[in-house]
């Protein structure tokens, strides 16, 4: 079948060769230690040796954007959607105490249109940059009449490492006693946009509001490694879709409850304007959004000025003994 016959099914073939070309440069900024080979190849190589690991450990994630997606797409704002989509799967695989590696994104569009997508994969290397992973392979599948023309949908893929003997298991280490410290969420990040496009669809948009809903996810990568190695933290929650209630208590075991005091930090505007829009009742927020806190550290008494003094954070709570709910908000 000729390129020609293929365009006229819907496939770009040349616009797709156009995207290579441009984020070749946005691709290289991401550049670290132990990659080989160059971009186009059938699979990304990575030497494990080179990051000096002994007993080397690997950890994977995967996610994406949700319907975050569909904002950046109506606000027709992509360079930063690549950054939540990295978030997304580096924050998870730090929260084991892996050093975050390499880094795949996967882009289904219904139309290549080079200039977007450069901004789609400008984002990811950004976020790549920002969590010291490299880029070091995708994909962009043009789908016509799987998706309309301008929209798209982003996932990716996260591989690190981390020295077996520094492995996060929260579950064996947390334990009755230890300070929950929270580090400061950046926005919604990319959890619980299905209520909040609900929500917003009866608000008149502005470009105040539509910045603070497109806001990146924060990486917390370069603020929590240097904890992980220094063997400060018992347990490390990424807080995304569930909020305080689901992913709190995948950090310890049954037997415990993370008590958590509300007012111990600020809670972001855009929180407070959703819960008054959304008519939402209080305690539910807790149990949709971050509410503010992106990350949540398990830790020692004797070590919590240690943590507190490298990062930015809040003694939000302490662990006890089973009050029969893993997460009780006081």
């Amino acid at each position: 079948m000729s390129n020609n016959a293929y365009a006229q099914s819907g496939v770009d073939v040349e616009a797709g060769y156009e995207v290579v070309e441009r984020i070749k440069k946005h691709v290289a900024r991401t550049e670290r230690a132990g990659v080989l080979g160059a971009l186009g190849g059938f699979g990304g190589a990575f030497d494990l040796s080179a990051t000096g690991v002994k007993e080397p450990v690997l950890i994977s994630g995967t996610d994406g954007v949700g319907t975050k997606l569909m904002l950046a797409i109506q606000a027709d704002k992509h360079d930063t959607i690549g950054i939540d989509c990295v978030a997304m799967c580096v924050n998870d695989i730090i929260a084991a105490g892996a050093e975050p590696l390499y880094f795949l994104d996967y882009i289904a569009t219904g139309k290549n249109i080079p200039a977007q997508l450069e901004q789609v994969v400008a984002g990811v290397a950004e976020g790549c940059v920002q969590a010291g992973a490299a880029l070091i392979g995708g994909e962009t599948a043009e789908m016509p009449g799987m998706y309309g023309e301008g929209d798209y949908d982003l996932a990716g893929f996260a591989v690190g490492v981390a020295e077996k003997s520094q492995l996060i298991d929260g579950e064996r280490d947390v334990q009755a006693g230890d300070v929950l410290i929270g580090l400061p969420s950046s926005g919604v990040h990319s959890n619980g946009y299905s209520l909040v496009r609900k929500i917003i669809s009866q608000m008149e948009m502005t470009a105040e509001l539509e910045a603070k809903l497109l806001e990146p996810t924060k990486i917390y990568v370069k603020e929590v490694l240097p904890l992980v190695k220094q063997g400060l933290l018992h347990g490390i929650a990424h807080i995304t879709g569930g909020g305080f209630h689901e992913n709190i208590p995948r950090m310890f075991a049954k037997g415990l409850t993370a008590e958590i005091e509300e007012g111990s930090w600020p809670v972001l505007e855009v929180f407070q304007l959703l819960e008054k829009e959304g008519q939402i009742k209080h305690d539910e927020m807790f149990e949709i959004f971050n509410m503010g806190i992106g990350m949540v550290l398990a830790v020692a008494p004797e070590n919590a000025e240690t943590v507190l003094a490298q990062v930015k954070g809040y003694k939000i709570g302490q662990m006890t003994e089973n009050q029969g709910s893993g997460v009780i908000i006081k």
